[in-house]
């Protein structure tokens, strides 16, 4: 990296009481099995210090990723090649990272709290918190990757949290991030246009459902042909009625490989599958190369990567190999359901908070690709999948206990584990039952 690790500052009274208090609160947590006691923690940071996030984040090399879809993983791989980098050192900074997905503000206080030395941060950050980090801890990097309908009860209108990073953006002026932005996405691209220094990443995206109108006035966007058309992508897209255009990259996937500013491409060759996958590498090394870590041990570090928070994991559950694979809304599900080969293939939904209660997006996923495969509908909103399969014409059994649908699958073994593709509580649930967690 080209900046030293900044000095932390001392961290007042309030701020080390808060934390005593936040981790007792976690040791009750997990000592009465009630879970990892992440939350807790910050919780309990926060209540006593409300200011603890600003002073958490205060004085750290911070790099924010955050977008609908890809964080978790974006962050894993960025989180790889900063750690990588700075075990290399002779004083090592130290890395902390949210790396179990607690990204909302008492997730990342409890990480921080931590680490309370580790000079470079690499955080997931929810789509709302992030106007909130870039205000409190004036991050060095924010990847911005996508806006896609997620959670459709609390996030119905994803421009209003593209405007409220635009507003944060142009507030921190000269003082802001690099912000590293996918410029397939019209939102994304909107939404950065008002940071001081942008490096573009086209990143060959091929969901477009959620980008139909122009963000500035509300024209239909105009697309062009991919120029590749094994490439799969959705095309250029440009606005007619205001100018709004797809800015040039500097970075680019081209299939399998990553193309970098100075024309050379790198095959990505990552552990975790999926053309999506490369898509959120490419953002992660735009990312590290903004933090002045070069290219080739940056993505050296990104290939030991496999399963990052569960994804794409294999565990023992109820004596089937099951392989996990999550999916939170249409544009997941597009991405998920061709990585998933077995027979039969699981699906599990569910609607808990966490997941979002309106489940209506299920008409928004293209199932009659699996017309042919042998499918199981599971989860507490199976019966709600199993409408939406027979419209589509899938035939599929309805088995609603996810242990009991696995068992109905099996029996499978390492080799070819049974796919399953979850949404949030469904994958979390799975996570816990396999001993991933």
């Amino acid at each position: 990296m080209s900046a030293p690790a900044p000095t932390r500052p001392r961290r007042g009274l309030r701020l080390r009481l808060a934390t005593l208090g936040g981790s007792l609160a976690q040791w009750a947590s997990r000592t009465t099995g009630r879970g990892s006691g992440t939350s807790i923690r910050g919780r309990v940071i926060m209540r006593i210090d409300p200011a603890a996030l600003g002073k958490l984040l205060t004085g750290r090399r911070t790099a924010l990723v955050s977008g609908t879809n890809g964080k978790t993983t974006t962050t894993h791989l960025l989180h790889a090649a900063a750690a990588d980098w700075s075990a290399a050192q002779p004083t090592p900074p130290g890395v902390v990272t949210n790396a179990d997905g607690a990204n909302l503000h008492h997730g990342i206080a409890s990480a921080l709290s931590g680490a309370p030395r580790a000079g470079i941060a690499i955080l997931e950050t929810d789509e709302r918190v992030v106007p909130d980090a870039i205000r409190l801890g004036q991050p060095e990097v924010v990847v911005m990757l996508n806006f896609s309908r997620d959670q459709l009860d609390r996030n119905h209108e994803i421009k209003r949290l593209a405007r409220d990073w635009r507003d944060a953006l142009a507030e921190a002026g000269d003082r802001g991030p690099v912000v590293v932005a996918n410029v397939d996405e019209p939102l994304i691209v909107w939404a950065a246009q008002s940071a001081h220094h942008v490096v573009w990443v086209d990143t060959e995206s091929t969901w477009t459902a959620d980008a139909v109108l122009c963000p500035e006035c509300g024209t239909v966007l105009a697309r062009t042909e991919p120029s590749d058309s094994a490439a799969g992508d959705g095309g250029d897209w440009s606005c007619d009625g205001c100018g709004l255009t797809q800015p040039e990259a500097s970075w680019l996937v081209r299939g399998s490989s990553i193309i970098d500013p100075t024309g050379r491409s790198w095959p990505a060759e990552l552990q975790v599958p999926g053309r999506f996958n490369i898509a959120n590498a490419a953002c992660a090394l735009a990312a590290a190369a903004a933090l002045g870590i070069t290219v080739e041990p940056a993505l050296a570090a990104m290939r030991t990567v496999t399963s990052p928070a569960g994804r794409f994991a294999v565990a023992d559950i109820a004596g089937v190999s099951a392989r996990l694979l999550l999916a939170k809304n249409p544009a997941g599900w597009a991405e998920s359901l061709p990585l998933a080969q077995s027979d039969p293939i699981v699906l599990a939904i569910s609607s808990e908070a966490a997941d979002g209660r309106d489940v209506s997006w299920l008409w928004d996923v293209d199932y009659e690709q699996l017309v042919g495969r042998p499918v199981i509908a599971s989860g507490p909103r199976a019966r709600d999948l199993s409408i939406r399969l027979t419209h589509a014409g899938v035939d599929h059994e309805c088995v609603p206990d996810l242990t009991e649908a696995l068992q109905t699958a099996g029996p499978a073994g390492p080799d070819s584990p049974v796919d399953v593709v979850a949404t949030y509580t469904c994958f979390q649930r799975l996570r816990r039952i396999g001993g991933l967690q």
